[in-house]
């Protein structure tokens, strides 16, 4: 009797060895979070493919590939709404700043996007390329998009078509309307772009030739990307003086489009503008009751980004890059300018005077080799050095450097990254490229936010200051900002999705990077997949590159 039981229970045994589920990979053990904001459980995941294939309890399921997750969370994958690794993934595609946060996926297109191009605007971009250098072979923005996957890269990419972009191609740098014919040439580049897989239509309304377009014009075009399902989202015309009336614009344009949009890196700039956050939410949930679906993103630092040219009037830069050197060369010019940024900016946004004076502004980045000396000075004290006024300084530092060059300005208030965070409709994005500590990325200073933004909102503001509980940060990291994009199969831990997973120990992940070193990867990333692919393993890349286009809603092609 004895043996027969034994010889059952061993059948028994080999029966459910035989009829196990086998997968690619399982993640054992972890705390869960599905992405849509309910608290983590302990529990399973497998990987078939480039798919979930089962959450749970899983058992005597075996697998090639198996993770000890205990004691860690396991998430869907990081979207970062507002990339611009649109050229640092040509140079190095493994995008190792952003994946070693579990970033999975980077959305591009704030204001300027890779496509659609003309002759002139591919020969203008390769002459005003600095230490990143790559050939153009591609027109469109879907050619891009598909050029860069070609070439591989380890997070999956999306990208919005830009209203900037669209607007050079057919009216150059000029400030003016667009005649009858040209806007509807440019609705067709946008009706294109969303057939290519664009997820709508980026601006960013500071910068020239951008601030030329008149609020019907960004209308016109973001109604041409919803008759695809686009949306639209900006850099809105204002952040400092106007800000109020920055948010009323953006959904206006979204009400009129009736489409959604976001405002990127909501932040009322200057502390003369900080007392505006309230109100500014306030009227963002005003118009979401209104049935508008307006949303916001931020990063989490005090220091926003740009180039000296955002300290400067439009007017000057009428004509484009080369036109706005030479008539800085020109004495007269050189004075009107000087003296216009020197008084109360109005109708323009002067960056300088949010960010309250040349103390407040650190050079990052210059293309001239002898300039680089400079990286990570303060304005204030290149001026000083120079024994010339700051705008002087400004000015001559973009003619010697024949560029923009690239600057953090200290403009934004603690408490309203804060406040901004509670909010439940805001996303999160970088602003930044996706780097390598190594290699030509050194040669400038990245923004710390390039290394820290996801981590320092998961590490300060989670685990640290407790803003909000970290099941609503991963819902914001996750499905919001996929739903938001209109993004399919993405942003949640559910079988089907695709296996864009990040598991990340909540008791260590935060930022490293700062201002004066700011190549440094943040910790506590230790696996991360994409589309099923190993590509994070023990907190190292794998080398691994199954990123794929991420497409928009309008997408005409085949998979």
């Amino acid at each position: 009797m004895f043996r027969s039981i034994l010889a059952a229970a061993a059948a028994a045994a080999l029966a459910a060895c035989a009829t196990a589920p086998s997968y690619d990979a399982i993640i054992r053990g972890g705390t869960v979070y599905d992405g849509m904001g309910a608290p983590g459980v302990i529990a399973d995941v497998a990987i078939k493919g480039d798919r979930i294939a089962a959450v749970g309890d899983l058992g005597e399921a075996t697998a090639e590939t198996v993770i000890d997750a205990q004691g860690r969370a396991v998430a869907p994958g990081f979207v970062n709404v507002l990339s611009w690794a649109n050229e640092t993934l040509i140079e190095d595609g493994r995008g190792q700043s952003d994946l070693l946060q579990g970033v999975t996926l980077e959305v591009f297109g704030e204001g300027w996007s890779m496509g659609p191009l003309t002759d002139a605007m591919r020969a203008e971009r390769l002459k005003q390329q600095g230490d990143i250098r790559f050939d153009i072979p591609w027109t469109s923005l879907g050619d891009y998009l598909d050029h860069l996957e070609a070439r591989g890269v380890s997070p999956n990419i999306a990208s919005f078509v830009g209203a900037t972009t669209v607007r050079i191609h057919e009216l150059g740098y000029e400030d003016r309307a667009p005649k009858a014919d040209e806007l509807a040439r440019m609705q067709d580049l946008v009706r294109e772009a969303m057939r290519e897989g664009a997820l709508g239509v980026g601006a960013s309304l500071i910068y020239a030739p951008a601030f030329y377009a008149k609020t019907d014009e960004l209308i016109a075009l973001t109604q041409a990307a919803a008759e695809f399902g686009g949306g639209y989202i900006a850099h809105m015309r204002s952040e400092g003086d106007r800000y109020l009336e920055a948010i009323d614009e953006t959904i206006a344009i979204a009400r009129a489009a009736n489409t959604r949009a976001q405002i990127y890196h909501l932040k009322p700039a200057g502390r003369a503008n900080w007392g505006k956050s309230a109100e500014g939410l306030a009227r963002l949930d005003a118009a979401r009751r209104a049935g508008v679906d307006i949303t916001a993103n931020i990063y989490t630092y005090t220091a926003g980004a740009t180039g000296l040219y955002a300290t400067m009037p439009p007017w000057v830069q009428e004509g484009g890059h080369d036109a706005w050197v030479a008539r800085l060369k020109d004495p007269k010019i050189r004075k009107r300018v000087i003296a216009e940024m020197r008084a109360p900016a109005k109708g323009w946004e002067n960056v300088l005077q949010l960010a309250g004076g040349a103390e407040n502004v650190l050079l990052i980045g210059f293309r001239n080799d002898t300039l680089k000396p400079l990286t990570g000075k303060t304005l204030a004290e290149v001026a000083k050095a120079r024994g010339a006024s700051p705008e002087d300084a400004i000015i001559d530092l973009v003619i010697e450097d024949d560029s923009r060059v690239d600057t953090a300005f200290f403009l934004i208030s603690e408490d309203n990254i804060r406040r901004n965070i509670r909010w439940p409709h805001l996303m999160f994005g970088s602003d930044e490229g996706a780097y390598a500590p190594e290699g030509v990325f050194l040669k400038s200073n990245a923004h710390p936010r390039a290394y820290g933004t996801f981590a320092r909102l998961l590490g300060k503001y989670v685990r640290e200051e407790k803003i909000i509980p970290l099941e609503e940060a991963i819902r914001r990291l996750t499905s919001l900002s996929a739903d938001s994009l209109r993004i399919k199969e993405r942003g949640r831990l559910v079988p089907g999705y695709y296996a864009d997973i990040v598991v990340f120990d909540p008791a260590t992940i935060g930022d490293k990077a700062t201002y004066d070193a700011p190549h440094q990867l943040a910790a506590g990333v230790e696996t991360v997949f994409v589309n099923g692919v190993l590509t994070v393993s023990g907190g190292a890349h794998t080398g691994a590159k199954a990123g794929r286009v991420v497409r928009g809603p309008g997408w005409t092609g085949a998979e």
